[in-house]
C-alpha cells in the first residue's frame, strides 16, 4: 500500500499572467521546474494565498529565466496577476520509502527568481507508523484523542 506525500513545492511564487482563452494549465519558468524536480505535464496543485482557492492542473514548461507563472484556461479565473501561490507536487511512497524521503522546497523572490540559500528539503521527522489520524479529517495529530469514546 502506498501513501501520498509532498514531492516538491515552489513556495510563494507570484502570478505574472492569466490567459483565459488558452488551453488550460500553468506555465512555470523552466528554472523553477528544474530546481524543484517538477516536470512538464505533471499534475500539480496550486494554492492561492490571496484568496484561498486550491485547484489542480498540469504543468507547461516556460522559458528559463522568464519568471513566468501563468495560469491558463479555466484556472485563469482563480487568480489575479500579483497573487502569491504555492505550487505543490505529490508522490506515492511505500512504507519503507517514507522515512528516507526528502521533499524539495523552492523559495523565490518577488520576480520568481530562485532565492539562493533558502532552498531546502523538508525533513520527515516522525515514525510514520506512530501518526494518529482524526477519523473525520484524516489530519495527523500528535496526541491520543477521545472520539465517541474510542481512543484513536
Amino acid at each position: 500500500m502506498t501513501r501520498k506525500f509532498l514531492f516538491a513545492k515552489i513556495h510563494r511564487a507570484t502570478v505574472t499572467q492569466v490567459e483565459l482563452h488558452y488551453t488550460g494549465s500553468i506555465t512555470i519558468d523552466a528554472n523553477l521546474l528544474d530546481a524543484s524536480g517538477i516536470v512538464e505535464n505533471e499534475l500539480v496543485q496550486v494554492l492561492n494565498i490571496n484568496n484561498g482557492q486550491r485547484f489542480e492542473t498540469y504543468v507547461i514548461r516556460g522559458d528559463p529565466g522568464s519568471g513566468s507563472i501563468c495560469l491558463n484556461g479555466a484556472a485563469a479565473r482563480l487568480a489575479m496577476v500579483g497573487d502569491k501561490v504555492i505550487i505543490v507536487s505529490y508522490c506515492d511512497l511505500l512504507p519503507n520509502e517514507i522515512l528516507s524521503h526528502k521533499p524539495k522546497v523552492v523559495h523565490v523572490d518577488a520576480q520568481n527568481r530562485l532565492r539562493p540559500g533558502l532552498d531546502e528539503q523538508a525533513p520527515v521527522t516522525r515514525n510514520p507508523n506512530s501518526l494518529r489520524y482524526h477519523p473525520s479529517s484524516r489530519c495527523p495529530t500528535n496526541r491520543t484523542d477521545q472520539v465517541r469514546g474510542k481512543v484513536i
